[in-house]
């Protein structure tokens, strides 16, 4: 995993940045959705509604916005498995064409991070079975996988469960 460069600045997401967060998102998730008219694309390009009930972040570098991930906190409607107690988090998203430079990793710190501060004693995640890749940098940050809260949301759609003690 590449270390993100200095001028890479991870905050909380503005107005201004939904537009630009919703593209990368999209983008991101490209290759696992049913093409564009499949009713997921229309979720990872809200990133307004996502802004308004759970916390959005991007990672953006000289004004560009590279990633996003949103923190569904207790009570958002966009927890999915998370219990008591743990955080949960969705749509971790980076650029295909800012993929190893540091982009993830930054948000991933910026997640493990936030619930700390928030005194979770846990992270918990849903990941599409498909998404190997994301699964090893889950794996590095030290999650582990939990089948028994393993789910699917549709037919069709089988996703995987992953834990953090903190």
């Amino acid at each position: 995993m590449s270390e993100p460069g200095p001028d890479l600045v991870v905050r909380r997401a503005t107005a201004a940045d939904h537009e630009a967060v919703g593209a990368v998102t999209v983008a991101a998730y490209a290759e696992f959705v049913h093409g564009p008219d499949d009713d997921y694309v229309a979720l990872l390009r809200d990133a307004a509604r996502r802004d308004r009930e759970a916390e959005l972040w991007v990672a953006e570098r000289a004004g560009d916005v590279l990633g996003t991930v949103t923190l569904a906190l207790e009570g958002s409607p966009w927890r999915e498995i998370g219990e008591p107690g743990e955080g949960e988090f969705r749509m971790l998203a980076v650029d295909p064409a800012a993929r190893r430079q540091g982009v993830g990793e930054a948000l991933s710190q910026l997640v493990l991070g936030r619930f700390r501060e928030l005194g979770a004693h846990a992270i918990v995640l849903s990941s599409l079975a498909e998404m190997t890749a994301a699964h090893r940098i889950y794996e590095r940050l030290g999650f582990r996988r939990i089948p028994e809260r393993d789910w699917s949301p549709v037919l069709g759609v089988d996703l995987v469960a992953f834990r953090l003690e903190l």
